[in-house]
């Protein structure tokens, strides 16, 4: 198990950048592949990008794809998604989330940040 906390959401207007990170609790962190999911009103809850556990290889929903970056820090226990060039329809609540595979949420999940991006 793992206890995860998002922080770093806002208000920001289009075309305008924010980064949102996730701190892990544990000594298992590194262990895990790490997610980023976000669920929009009245939508369900998507795969943003992932990263696998030594941070080698990222991965992207084709929607954000170019325009977000996923990265790790094993030695703080941190997980960041750098979000530039933001768009309206990129307002969510973002949601860090451990799992075993990237892609596919396992069932540690942080508290959610709101991202709101005005037009």
């Amino acid at each position: 198990q793992v206890q995860l906390v998002e922080s770093g959401g806002g208000l920001v207007q289009a075309g305008g950048s924010l980064r949102v990170s996730c701190t892990a609790s544990g000594r298992t962190f590194s262990m895990y592949a790490m997610n980023w999911f976000r669920q929009a009103p009245g939508k369900e809850r998507e795969f943003v990008a992932g990263i696998h556990q030594g941070g080698a290889s990222t991965y992207y929903a084709p929607s954000v794809k170019g325009r977000f970056t996923i990265s790790r820090d094993n030695a703080k226990n941190t997980v960041s998604l750098q979000m530039n060039s933001l768009k309206p329809e990129d307002t969510a609540v973002y949601y860090c989330n451990a799992a075993w595979v990237v892609g596919t949420p396992g069932d540690n999940w942080g508290q959610g940040t709101q991202v709101t991006v005005s037009s």
